[in-house]
């Protein structure tokens, strides 16, 4: 139940018609200063995760990426097991949204104590925020950084203690696009109340403009808010949405701070597209990765808005497109986190690497798709992962990462040769030697033998002349399905004009969809989900029939 989110997007979007043609020129004027001395109190760098030199370091001094995920704790309480699943995908943080009353059910010291320690037993990094402040000034229920603050103040007994485990994010989107330059006070004033009742974690600030800063106010004003910090243990937080649409803004945005010496993440992005625009995620993913930044996709599940589910029904076993793509895909969850070392991890002492894993074995290859296998390496702390690399050649580019001694290699081109080999790595990043290779040549293309689906389908939410729809498609025959093709037929004339998982070809009422590299492949069992936008008339009566490589599917 994705309710800011969505808030966030409606109340967008009038702004954004008005003012996204400017985005550069305002974000321009907002240019940042270079780094200045900062004063830090002498106590401030040995209490937990603190900043250095604008990089966000444990209290050992270990570089600390956040790698993770958004979970709406505070509306769906009873999904405890959640954190459990979170990590066990690959993540080392998780943002768990809280309510501090002014607009929802308070959570109480109990229970985010309870919430602290489910983080701390799945060895995650916990950033705590506060939802109630989604879009003040414009959204007339949401709550003040000041309210917000003294909720932090009254959690106090909980929190102490906590430093190396826990961040604190003042206020979720705490400004909406009415006058974002009044953000600026409120914030600082949050920031100067925390440190005066004796707060020495990390605080997280968010950007106005529901988290986009699209007018540059956070980006201009940085320097101010980061110096009212006396213990310089503040992080910066852009949300990218569909205002973050082209590479140029993205890495203009982060380049910014970073140039400027001031620690920032993106602490909410989506991937998938809607009416207003299509986020660049993967450039956003590749950034973050490349200046070594941290991420924090949104959200786990219960969105209002499913295509932002990263797991359906809270289900680990059901991921979305999306949540394929965050996890498992290029500078996703799996291939770049690293465990913070407070949890007794990646020592920065421990220097040896794991021994070198067993030669790949290939099963399941199909046109565009291989599953690989291989023995397992070891290593004198432990092994937290494996890098699957192609090898072509001298180089070699990594094409997927895996926790377990599997993997499924996807976006591959029928009939074609492949090799690939494995690399161990501990939670130190030390990285094994390369294991043996293996020679792979993909399918032809055409059906899957054995091929069994069904497919549902459903209207999410419908407006005057059009709608946004969700196919999800589950195979459920003997063997996975590789490089498929699905097709149906609109009755009343609708026509796709996005969408996202897929790539659509319409001909009149008939749609053909294929697949998008991440969503290329159904296991057995298993299932994608494809979403879109479409035009409608006045019917909008949904298909009745699908087929998925020339099989027809039963509906669910």
């Amino acid at each position: 139940m994705r309710r800011a989110r969505s808030t966030t997007r409606k109340n967008l979007v009038s702004a954004l018609l008005a003012g996204l043609a400017s985005l550069l020129g305002l974000v321009v004027l907002g240019a940042l200063v270079p780094a200045a001395a900062h004063a830090q109190s002498p106590g401030a760098l040995a209490t937990g995760l603190h900043i250095d030199d604008g990089r966000l370091v444990e209290g050992n001094g270990n570089d600390f990426v956040m790698r993770g995920v958004n979970h709406a704790h505070t509306w769906y309480p009873g999904e405890t097991q959640s954190l459990a699943d979170i990590k066990a995908l690959g993540a080392n943080t998780v943002r768990v949204v809280l309510s501090d009353g002014h607009r929802w059910t308070r959570n109480s010291p109990e229970d985010v104590a309870a919430v602290i320690a489910q983080c701390k037993a799945n060895r995650l990094i916990c950033v705590l925020e506060v939802h109630d402040t989604t879009g003040y000034g414009e959204e007339a229920a949401a709550g003040t950084l000041d309210h917000a603050a003294d909720y932090w103040i009254s959690l106090k007994s909980v929190l102490a203690g906590q430093e190396n485990y826990v961040i604190v994010n003042i206020g979720n989107e705490p400004w909406g696009n009415t006058d974002p330059a009044g953000w600026t006070d409120p914030t600082i004033a949050a920031v100067k109340k925390l440190r005066g009742a004796g707060f020495e974690h990390t605080i997280m600030v968010d950007a106005p403009n529901w988290g986009q800063d699209w007018q540059g106010v956070m980006r201009a004003n940085a320097r101010s808010v980061y110096d009212a910090d006396t213990t310089g243990n503040l992080i910066f937080s852009i949300h990218m949405y569909s205002v973050y649409d082209t590479a140029q803004e993205i890495t203009d945005y982060l380049n910014a701070f970073v140039d400027a010496g001031l620690p920032i993440l993106i602490g909410e992005f989506g991937g998938p597209p809607d009416q207003w625009g299509d986020p660049d995620e993967d450039t956003m993913m590749a950034a973050a990765q490349r200046l070594r930044l941290g991420y924090l996709a949104w959200s786990w599940s219960g969105n209002t808005d499913p295509i932002l589910d990263l797991a359906i029904g809270f289900d680990p076993d059901r991921l979305s497109s999306w949540g394929q793509r965050i996890f498992n895909g290029a500078d996703g969850i799996a291939q770049t986190s690293r465990e913070a070392t407070v949890f007794g991890g990646g020592n920065p002492g421990d220097t040896q690497a794991p021994t070198t894993p067993g030669a790949p074995r290939a099963s399941a290859v199909g046109a565009t798709s291989v599953t690989l296998n291989w023995t397992a390496a070891t290593d004198n702390v432990g092994v937290t992962g494996y890098d699957i690399v192609r090898v072509s050649g001298s180089s070699e580019t990594t094409v997927a990462a895996s926790a377990v001694t599997t993997a499924t290699v996807t976006g591959l081109t029928a009939d074609t040769a492949y090799t690939f080999a494995v690399y161990a790595r501990d939670a130190a990043g030390n990285r094994s030697t390369r294991s043996a290779t293996v020679n792979v040549t993909t399918d032809e293309g055409g059906g899957t033998p054995g091929a069994g689906c069904s497919v549902g389908y459903r209207v999410v939410n419908e407006w005057p002349g059009g709608f946004q729809g969700e196919i999800t498609i589950r195979n459920t025959g003997t063997a996975a399905v590789s490089g498929w093709k699905l097709a149906f037929t609109f009755a009343n004339g609708q026509t796709v004009s996005n969408m996202w998982g897929g790539t659509p070809t319409q001909s009149g009422g008939t749609v053909s969809v294929a697949p998008a590299s991440y969503t290329s492949t159904i296991p057995v069992n298993g299932s994608v989900t494809v979403g879109f936008t479409a035009n409608k008339g006045a019917a909008n009566t949904a298909p009745t029939t699908f087929t998925l490589n020339g099989t027809t599917c039963a509906t669910a």
